[in-house]
């Protein structure tokens, strides 16, 4: 079992940027494959970005392609995202996940555990 807390979120001026963190409790969070999603009002939770259980492959969606970088600190068990140049368009509740699979998992039906999200808001 694994639970996840994420943090970082916030409101911020289109062109800012945010570093989301997920806090992950267990001792086999260095052997799971990683992800962030998000969810913008009235729409379906997307895919934004996976990593590798080592952290040598990352995977991002086009929408923050160039723009976020997803990474992970196994030994003190926390998930990363880091967001620049944030516009209107990614407000959203993020969402870290985890599976025991160790690669990159693009699909939600393909995560096992979930946290409860954290808000990010972007104004323009």
């Amino acid at each position: 079992q694994v639970q996840l807390v994420e943090s970082g979120g916030g409101l911020v001026q289109a062109g800012g940027s945010l570093r989301l963190s997920c806090a992950a409790s267990g001792r086999t969070f260095s052997s799971y494959g990683m992800g962030w999603f998000r969810q913008a009002p009235g729409k379906e939770r997307e895919f934004v970005a996976a990593i590798s259980w080592s952290g040598d492959r990352t995977y991002y969606a086009d929408s923050v392609q160039g723009r976020a970088t997803i990474s992970r600190d196994n030994a003190k068990n926390t998930l990363y995202l880091q967001l620049n140049s944030l516009k209107p368009e990614d407000t959203a509740a993020y969402y870290c996940a985890a599976d025991p699979s160790r690669y990159i998992l693009l699909r939600r039906d393909e995560y096992a555990y979930w946290g409860q999200g954290t808000q990010v808001t972007v104004s323009s």
